[in-house]
């Protein structure tokens, strides 16, 4: 449960106690999003750690985590409620076999088949149904891919945080959840959608901070490692490549280098893990191209620099 009077620092640190080190900027996003309960729109390139944002919000909160994620033609049925059909299906059975069909009126019988109990609550219905412990976090991720019927959708649900049912009525949330909205920017998210929400960018670290990550995702990595890495990854980030790594492919391959036994870079380790740390042949050959022993070299200079 969130604690009463909670400030900036108070988020701050609970996310640092769940491994998340966020800048200033994105901390003061997510405590103005409880304080206020309002949606969060985080945008970003792939990698940054938006999706890690709503994880580490449910382990800290305990509410649950609903995770709905987007895709080109995703509908009610599979982000709000459906109905069970065979269920449906073997009550008709049940009601002609037990001679109650004969005895009940059509409008009768198909009130009793579009009952509650034959509903199939998906990941937005059940992110505003009653809950004992704290609300749930509701995750969005990448929304960028759902098409505009969708995204009009979703107004309803986060302008008053309810949903019509036409066979049932109206579902509200006694307690709004926390919602963590995730976008790659692949398209504009509509401007009535970011109305409903608070918005931030959230760039790559910075050079000390990224160390600051791996040093506390990945504690079995020394600190000169970690500095190598980072300064390996940033040296990257600069060569224009096709998907950039984020900090999770940071992550990965720093683990990746620990559990070789690997302590410092070489040129022979960076170049037989290239694949932890990036994901398309077109990257893995540009890096080459620029040249691997000319990071290596970077990546010992800027990691031997005093932090």
């Amino acid at each position: 449960m969130l604690p009463p009077n909670l400030n900036v620092n108070d988020v701050s640190a609970a996310l640092a106690s769940h491994d998340y080190l966020a800048d200033e900027g994105l901390t003061t996003a997510i405590f103005l999003a409880l304080a206020l309960r309002r949606p969060l729109l985080l945008e970003g390139e792939a990698g940054v750690g938006k999706t890690e944002v709503a994880k580490v919000l449910s382990r800290w909160t305990g509410g649950e985590l609903i995770r709905l994620q987007c895709y080109e033609g995703i509908d009610a049925s599979q982000a709000v409620y459906d109905w069970d059909y065979s269920r449906q299906l073997l009550h008709l059975r049940a009601a002609e076999a037990s001679g109650e069909a004969r005895g009940a009126g059509t409008a009768a019988l198909e009130g009793q088949l579009y009952n509650e109990r034959f509903l199939l609550k998906r990941a937005l219905l059940r992110a505003i149904s009653p809950v004992a412990g704290p609300p749930p976090v509701l995750l969005i991720d990448e929304v960028d891919r759902a098409d505009d019927e969708f995204e009009a959708y979703l107004l309803e649900v986060l302008s008053d945080f309810q949903i019509t049912v036409p066979e049932l009525g109206v579902f509200r949330a006694e307690r709004p959840p926390i919602v963590i909205l995730t976008s790659n920017r692949t398209r504009d998210v509509h401007d009535a959608l970011k109305r409903r929400c608070l918005y931030h960018w959230i760039e790559h670290p910075g050079f000390e901070r990224e160390v600051e990550i791996v040093r506390l995702r990945v504690p079995a990595v020394s600190q000169m490692l970690a500095r190598q890495v980072a300064a390996a990854v940033e040296t990257m980030r600069g060569l224009n490549l096709f998907k950039p790594p984020g900090v999770a492919e940071t992550i990965d391959w720093a683990t990746a280098l620990g559990r070789l036994g690997v302590s410092e870079l070489s040129e022979s380790s960076v170049k037989s893990t290239l694949g932890a740390v990036l994901k398309y042949r077109e990257d893995v050959e540009r890096v080459q191209l620029h040249g691997i022993a000319d990071m290596v070299k970077h990546a010992f200079e800027r990691g031997s620099q005093p932090g």
